[in-house]
């Protein structure tokens, strides 16, 4: 038996000779509404901590755009090695959040649920201001393009009005 059909069978409470018999058929999972926080966000990515660079959603236009936020904690994992008498959030680690906001994006679209997205290119990164511990990272990803399951984002990292990160990430999607 398909699922539709089993969920009609599993969900429907009258028979069908009842006038008002309505077979229920489970629906897609609704696009989550922004803002919204990590609960959310991991239902989205495959991302868990320690790995995940993620602390909310305030923006999302499924396919489109993303705009996120990381508080950047003094407890940070990475932080006792890098450096030790002055911590500086590493750059692989921005470019890390930037593409999990970008997954976000691309990842909340219906058909690209229960998928990875996964890099396939980082290009013209640019790294403009140091990010330290207290500070606060807004993440914004806008697709630019997308062909098949190949697409390209314009991204950035701000800490308040200052441009900490920007560049171009290619994802592919599986």
């Amino acid at each position: 038996m398909c699922s539709v059909c089993a969920a009609i069978v599993a969900n429907s409470c009258r028979s069908a000779g009842d006038e008002k018999y309505t077979p229920r058929v489970q629906a897609e999972p609704a696009t989550p509404s922004a803002p919204f926080g990590r609960d959310v966000i991991e239902t989205i990515i495959p991302h868990r901590d320690p790995f995940l660079f993620l602390d909310e959603v305030t923006e999302l236009e499924p396919g489109r755009r993303v705009v996120a936020r990381k508080g950047v904690r003094p407890d940070e994992w990475f932080f006792p090695g890098h450096f030790p008498d002055r911590p500086i959030m590493p750059g692989v680690i921005m470019v890390e959040a930037l593409a999990q906001a970008g997954a976000v994006a691309v990842l909340s679209l219906a058909e690209n649920r229960g998928k990875l997205a996964l890099f396939a290119g980082i290009d013209d990164v640019r790294f403009k201001r140091i990010v330290e511990p207290g500070d606060e990272l807004t993440l914004t990803c806008e697709v630019e393009a997308v062909r098949g399951p190949v697409g390209k984002g314009r991204v950035e990292a701000r800490v308040g009005d200052e441009l900490a990160v920007r560049g171009t990430l290619t994802f592919a999607a599986q």
